[in-house]
């Protein structure tokens, strides 16, 4: 519980409890005014409380994150994503390393494709290119 009363984390209390006070205060003004015969004041007399409620929230799991510790944060090493080698870890090295890079190979088209459709294509997109002004309707092919 010491973790929770150093001077950020008492700075962190009083600003949770000035931001609800404060909110939970214009709730009710906006009540107010909505009394009044303001209509639009409804809406915001319902969003100034789940301000409020979103603070709270906030606050709530930072104060059960610090609670916890660094051991829960989770699993040192995670696997690596696909195409990612990870060394082995060396006595002495930190935990998180940067990975290493493979280079990868396109895939060449799979066999019995339809090579024409696609040649046709890039011939459009070669003459689109090369006739900057040119509308796709004025396209001769």
């Amino acid at each position: 519980m010491k973790r929770l009363w150093t001077r950020a984390w008492i700075a962190r209390h009083v600003a949770m409890v000035v931001l609800v006070a404060g909110f939970l205060a214009l709730g009710w003004w906006q009540i107010s005014r909505a009394a009044s015969g303001n209509t639009l004041s409804w809406a915001y007399a319902v969003e100034w409380p789940i301000f409020a409620g979103f603070v709270v929230f906030v606050w709530w799991r930072e104060v059960r994150h610090t609670l916890r510790g660094p051991e829960a944060a989770g699993p040192e090493r995670a696997d690596p994503p696909d195409g990612v080698v990870a060394a082995a870890p060396s006595p002495g090295t930190p935990a998180v390393r940067r990975p290493v890079r493979v280079a990868r190979v396109p895939a060449a088209p799979p066999a019995g494709s339809d090579d024409a459709d696609l040649a046709a294509y890039n011939h459009y997109l070669t003459w689109l290119n090369a006739n900057p002004g040119a509308r796709p309707g004025d396209y001769p092919g």
